[in-house]
């Protein structure tokens, strides 16, 4: 796993062994299993996390007593190589109700060879969420950010 960091931007990558559709419906279909549960905005305990799988679907905290928590829009959805969605939590790790101060997560997906995939995130424009952005950069791009998915997922796929 590499790290490189810009300005407003933190981009992280894996590689897995695991074709390239594998690794793309690993990482939307059990993205449940890639969050870590105390990642939680809602009041109460995560029973999943969903990510809907087109575009114009949400990835949502559904917690232990129904109540759910919108805190991304999927904007691009394209197997096995492209998945993009906002991110439309705060640098005060509130929902932001406003898109126009959200960033953006960009996932891309590239095999090198018939088992092995590339995996490569970036998450950009954290510079729009306002006072504070400099924050969440640094939470984003820490080691409980998506370092810590990206070591999450990598193990989902090695199962």
């Amino acid at each position: 796993m590499t790290t490189r960091a810009e300005s407003t931007s933190v981009r992280h990558d894996v590689v897995v062994e695991a074709p390239i559709e594998r690794a793309f419906s690993v990482f939307t279909e059990e993205f449940d299993r890639n969050k870590p549960r105390e990642h939680n905005m809602l009041g109460v305990e995560i029973a999943e996390t969903i990510f809907e799988p087109r575009e114009g679907g949400y990835i949502y905290d559904r917690g232990v007593d129904g109540s759910e928590c919108r805190w991304a829009r999927v904007l691009a959805f394209e197997p096995p190589d492209h998945v993009m969605f906002s991110w439309d939590i705060s640098p005060y790790w509130q929902v932001e109700t406003y898109p126009e101060k959200t960033s953006t997560v960009e996932v891309r997906f590239a095999a090198e060879g018939p088992n092995r995939t590339r995996v490569e995130l970036e998450h950009r424009d954290l510079d729009r969420h306002g006072e504070g952005w400099e924050g969440l950069r640094t939470g984003v791009d820490s080691g409980d950010g998506w370092p810590l998915y990206l070591r999450r997922y990598a193990d989902v796929v090695a199962r």
